[in-house]
């Protein structure tokens, strides 16, 4: 994140640093979603723990050049609180990002989904 900076690095430096983005969407301004997930097989019982999870939210401005940074680690994402009093013009830009940040959240606490198929199954 060092080498990037704020209205200075373009849409070529940072595919240069980082690659293809994870995730775009358009809205004002591009938002390029990129994710690091790492999980390890603890024992040998087949048990799995969530290592890393990072998510960097670019927002790129129509000339192409970077505009914001947001960085979010597994600590800021269990932090978040989520405001449902917004206007329209927000709340179209931040349902993608609230949908996205929630089920990430959810990876985060249940990554192998075995809450859901308890669920499912009436346990």
């Amino acid at each position: 994140m060092k080498k990037i900076q704020v209205n200075t690095s373009n849409t070529n430096d940072i595919i240069k640093i980082f690659g293809e983005p994870s995730t775009v969407s358009s809205f004002d301004n591009d938002v390029w979603i990129y994710i690091e997930r790492k999980i390890t097989n603890t024992h040998f019982f087949g048990k799995r723990e969530l290592v890393t999870n990072n998510v960097l939210v670019l927002e790129i401005d129509q000339y192409g050049l970077l505009s914001k940074i947001d960085f979010y680690n597994i600590d800021d994402m269990n932090k978040l609180k989520f405001d449902d009093d917004t206007t329209e013009i927000a709340y179209k830009k931040r349902n993608f990002i609230y949908d996205f940040l929630s089920s990430m959240r959810q990876k985060v606490n249940d990554p192998l989904g075995v809450r859901k198929k308890r669920r499912e199954q009436g346990q």
